[in-house]
């Protein structure tokens, strides 16, 4: 990889930049804590005075990264925010992502943008179903991997256990960092393999920074502060660790084939700054990223390259309701951003000036002057944004496109209030631009009502929800019955090739593609034997420089 010699201040103020940030997004299960860990690291970087756990009891502040009014009302994560704060000599970029397992897909596109994966396990559940599939996709996208083991402060499985089903199931190799004394109502701490130190726990206060204690194994105070059999079977493990004889290689960890572990309960707050310090200093910091450049060579693209450019991973409408704005979330990757800079939008090749960036903080935003490599920016989208869209200054460039997955649940959606139609189709757009749902359409025009597309059934509710409370038109859902989408390789022209096929239904999506839609695989498998020439996807096509139909 090449990198631009910092021969100026410009440059070297850059490289400094890039050095100091550190940018992660957090995968887990639902209800594995994650929404509860990103509030506690906010806690120590000293973003917020006060966390406040998912379930608001009492008094107790609502969290800071959860902003729509229905992620409130169920105490789950259904968007993604991105949340920036300075820790020591870093700046830490936190992706936070949905855990609700219907929302996969804008996860993925979160991820997209991440160059750390935190996985989130419940120590009594260990690998789940949800964590699983975020997981292929950092293996897909080869993500350095940090696993934090939650909640140490229930009743848990044991940790040598946990290790072995990451290695058996994963195929990715654990390292300890930490390792717990005690368990359950007995965690007391946790020794850091690397140094020998052991760190002591008393529990803080609901919601603020836990008590630390720090000495060394070999101190004799230990003896008094805990009881003798949990640390002599913590070193017991740790000495079964050490016979293993695996090495921590950070060349590894940042391949994503070795994944350091550690021990901790976000909700006590026990093991949670330990695991921040370590973090930071394994993780990978900005990286080059593949795309290509204006005569389609494909190559790396530096964050040292001197020219601004970045891409659209997501866009989210009305996070303000009082203002109905949109807001599209742009990852930087190359070069230094600057308030009020004039870019290109590589779809469409037009110029366009960035007059009010903000950097988000949950539903918070402030105005930005400047980002760097790893950073992340909301801009004003008056409807110029799609999801994958590139914007540079200098020679251009082109980022790799976000592909949609195959959605599982298709209904239609009906208005029933005709004089509702204009915000009806309004709310439809923004809401398919923003990535929240696929929309698809009949292949017959005088059918103008919209499929909705979705991974899981939460989304389609999301959508009413959406559509009634952010722009007053109350809808109806109608299931079609079908569960699997496939987009045709080869377009309309393989179709006419093939000619009539029967036990499916074909529609567009919103680039005007054939889309094929099954009641079940047997019915895919069924045509795929009777037309094997019929290339089909599971994965749109990555869309550039094309605008889609709206409704």
């Amino acid at each position: 990889m090449t990198t631009v010699p910092a021969t100026n201040p410009a440059s070297e103020d850059l490289a400094q930049a890039v050095e100091r940030r550190r940018n992660f997004a957090i995968i887990s299960h639902p209800d594995a804590g994650k929404t509860t860990l990103t509030e506690k690291l906010l806690l120590y970087g000293g973003a917020i005075q006060q966390a406040g756990a998912v379930k608001a009891r009492g008094e107790q502040r609502k969290v800071t990264s959860d902003w729509m009014e229905l992620e409130k009302q169920r105490g789950i994560s259904i968007t993604s925010t991105v949340l920036q704060f300075d820790y020591g000599p870093n700046t830490i970029n936190l992706l936070d992502t949905p855990g609700h397992q219907d929302f996969s897909e804008d996860t993925y596109r979160t991820l997209a943008a991440a160059d750390n994966a935190v996985m989130l396990e419940d120590a009594a559940k260990g690998l789940e179903p949800q964590t699983r599939k975020l997981f292929e996709v950092c293996r897909m996208r080869q993500i350095p991997i940090f696993t934090f083991i939650n909640k140490m402060d229930r009743p848990g499985r044991d940790p040598l256990a946990l290790l072995d089903e990451i290695e058996a199931e994963l195929g990715l190799t654990p390292w300890a960092v930490n390792w717990p004394i005690g368990s359950g109502e007995q965690f007391r701490g946790v020794i850091d393999r690397r140094s020998r130190d052991v760190v002591l726990f008393s529990r803080a206060e609901r919601g603020r920074q836990s008590e630390e204690r720090l000495l060394h194994l070999d101190d004799p105070e230990l003896a008094e502060l805990l009881e003798p059999e949990l640390l002599e079977q913590a070193v017991e493990e740790l000495e079964l660790l050490e016979a293993a004889g695996a090495e921590l290689d950070l060349e590894l960890v940042h391949a994503g084939e070795l994944t350091p572990v550690f021990f901790g309960s976000a909700m006590t707050n026990f093991g949670v700054r330990p695991f921040l310090d370590a973090f930071l200093e394994m993780a990978q910091k900005p990286t080059a990223r593949s795309g290509h450049d204006g005569s389609g060579h494909e190559g790396l693209i530096d964050p040292l390259r001197p020219e601004f450019s970045g891409f659209v991973f997501k866009l989210q409408a009305n996070m303000d309701p009082r203002h109905r704005d949109r807001v599209a979330f742009v990852r930087v990757c190359s070069g230094r951003f600057e308030k009020d800079m004039t870019v290109r939008h590589a779809r469409t090749g037009k110029t366009i000036r960035l007059s009010r960036p903000q950097k988000l903080f949950g539903q918070d935003r402030e105005v930005v002057d400047d980002a760097y490599p790893g950073d992340v920016i909301g801009l004003n989208n008056p409807g110029m944004f799609a999801i994958g869209d590139t914007l540079y200054t200098g020679a251009k460039v082109e980022f790799e496109g976000i592909p949609c997955f195959s959605p599982e649940i298709f209904s239609w959606l009906r208005n029933p209030n005709p004089s509702a139609f204009k915000n009806f189709r309004k709310g439809v757009n923004e809401l398919r631009e923003e990535g929240a749902v696929q929309i698809l359409y009949d292949t017959d025009q005088s059918r103008r009502d919209p499929i909705l597309a979705a991974v899981g059934q939460l989304q389609l509710e999301v959508v009413q929800h959406r559509l009634e409370h952010e722009y007053g038109v109350a809808t109806r859902l109608e299931p079609m019955g079908y569960q699997v989408a496939r987009w045709v390789s080869g377009g309309w022209p393989a179709l006419e090739t093939v000619g009539r096929i029967f036990n499916c239904k074909t529609v567009q999506d919103a680039w005007s593609r054939p889309v094929l839609l099954f009641k079940n695989s047997w019915n895919l498998n069924q045509l795929q034997e009777e037309h094997p020439s019929l290339e089909l996807s599971a994965v749109a096509p990555v869309v550039s420089g094309v605008e889609p139909i709206s409704l």
